[in-house]
């Protein structure tokens, strides 16, 4: 006899409002990290801070290479994180899983939003827009898609092989 209540197939899942919500506090992060703010000179002193407390020594053409390279794969990130957001929002409440009509409006909506926080760049002081930025944010957005399609195509083998595993009776 089992007793034990029925599994509800929403459990675990995140409501839809969580989702929009963690989405839009994403976008709006996005859109302070494009302030004055968050320019060059913070990042520059953060990382030489972070290199004085770990007594890193680096030259100058090194700094500025790491430098780069950090606020390059800033961009790479919040827009993997932005794509995932939204792959997320648009199936809350339902499986999560591979789409490539979602998964391909995700990319458009990322990028073109980072279209829009570029041209806001070339307004605020101290800032720049940049296309090359813009087309690096698009790049994340599609690495994460693609990471999401690697994922189900694992989870998804891994399923299936499960799946025939139970399905075959014992060999004696």
């Amino acid at each position: 006899m089992n007793n034990a209540p029925p599994q509800d197939p929403q459990s675990g899942k995140l409501p839809a409002f969580v989702w929009w919500a963690t989405t839009i506090a994403w976008t709006l992060t996005i859109y302070e990290l494009s302030t004055a703010t968050y320019g060059v000179s913070l990042t520059g002193w953060l990382l030489s801070e972070f290199l004085r407390i770990t007594g890193i020594q680096v030259s100058q053409e090194s700094f500025h290479a790491i430098h780069f390279f950090l606020r390059k794969l800033a961009h790479l990130t919040e827009y993997c994180i932005y794509a995932l957001l939204l792959y997320g929002s648009f199936g809350a409440g339902k499986d999560f899983r591979w789409s490539w009509r979602r998964a391909l409006i995700c990319i458009f909506i990322a990028s073109g939003y980072s279209l829009t926080d570029e041209l806001h760049q070339w307004f605020v002081p101290g800032r720049g827009g940049s296309i090359r930025d813009s087309a690096l944010d698009a790049g994340g957005a599609m690495l994460a898609m693609a990471g999401l399609y690697v994922f189900s195509l694992v989870s998804g083998a891994r399923t299936n092989s499960s799946a025939a595993s139970v399905a075959k009776p014992a060999e004696t």
